[in-house]
């Protein structure tokens, strides 16, 4: 699986952004997968995931009720909606995918198959 994320720019905070990740193969839907960031000077922290289906999201806590993960199996795509952003949400953001029929919550252990190349986000204040 490649992948591919896009959508970071400069935004003010109290701004939005979404963020996509496309996806190659055909078997897009057996996929978990989730957000990552990381700011400078920290390390990775888990930020959201979904299931296969989508019918399951689960979110960090410090982004809890401001973004929402979704995905759109027929493009092979999941987006991160990005809102009410904060100067401490600055980091780049990877896309991520579980194993092959794995379930989301291997996300939230760091237990990451494939990653895609990070895209910036920065917020002003």
């Amino acid at each position: 699986v490649q992948l591919q994320a896009s959508g970071g720019g400069l935004v003010q905070a109290g701004g939005s952004l979404r963020l996509s990740c496309a996806a190659s193969g055909r078997t897009f839907s057996r996929y978990a997968m989730g957000w990552f960031r990381q700011a400078p000077g920290k390390e990775r922290e888990f930020v959201a995931a979904i299931s296969w289906s989508g019918g399951t999201t689960y979110y960090a806590d410090s982004v809890e009720g401001r973004f929402t993960i979704s995905r759109d199996n027929a493009k092979n795509t999941v987006y991160l909606q990005m809102d009410s952003l904060k100067p401490e949400d600055t980091a780049v953001y990877y896309c991520a995918s579980a194993g092959l029929d794995s379930s989301w919550f291997v996300l939230t252990k760091y237990e990451v198959a494939y990653w895609g190349q990070g895209t910036q986000v920065t917020v002003s204040s």
